[in-house]
């Protein structure tokens, strides 16, 4: 019986390797959304040059600029919850990135020494994310009256208050 257990616990350790399609698409992902958002701001890096060279300003063109960028920084923020996954899943299921142990520079944000660490790490550039995504949305949004315009004090304030707490509870300022 106990080469069947040795046997099955191998097996059973060994497929924690599944991990690695994980970390793999992970990668394919965050570096995907670089290039994307990359190309993004690169766009609008173009169009201001037209802009300026031709001399003509489309309608909203400094809103179009702004939602844009904002835009970029949301893929680029998406792709870095990417890596952090792909990193903290790695680190957790395969092995320490020896690599990042020796340069001694590296930096602690991929760093990842248990699941409720990785969680955290997640859940504050997640929430930054959406922070970001609802100002793109808002410099989009038309307020008519008094009540919206309430409303939307009253997020910024709730928005406000969540960085708070979040950086309030963490004991590190990564």
């Amino acid at each position: 019986m106990n080469f069947i257990e040795q046997l099955f616990e191998n097996i059973l350790w060994n497929t924690r390797f599944f991990v690695l399609l994980a970390v793999i698409f992970s990668m394919i992902g965050g570096i995907s959304l670089f290039l994307v958002a990359s190309s993004d701001i690169w766009h609008v890096a173009v169009v201001v040059y037209n802009v300026y060279i031709n001399g003509a300003h489309p309608q909203n063109f400094h809103e179009m600029l702004v939602g844009d960028l904002i835009g970029a920084i949301d893929l680029y923020l998406m792709a870095i919850v990417m890596f952090i996954f792909g990193f903290g899943l790695y680190e957790l299921f395969i092995s320490e990135i020896d690599v990042a142990q020796k340069s001694g520079g590296s930096s602690r944000i991929l760093e990842i020494n248990s699941l409720d660490e990785l969680k955290d790490k997640l859940a504050k550039v997640i929430v930054m994310v959406l922070i970001v995504s609802f100002f793109k949305r808002v410099l989009h949004t038309n307020f008519s009256g008094a009540v919206e315009m309430l409303y939307f004090s009253i997020s910024i304030f709730a928005l406000a208050l969540a960085l708070y707490f979040m950086h309030k509870g963490g004991s590190s300022h990564e």
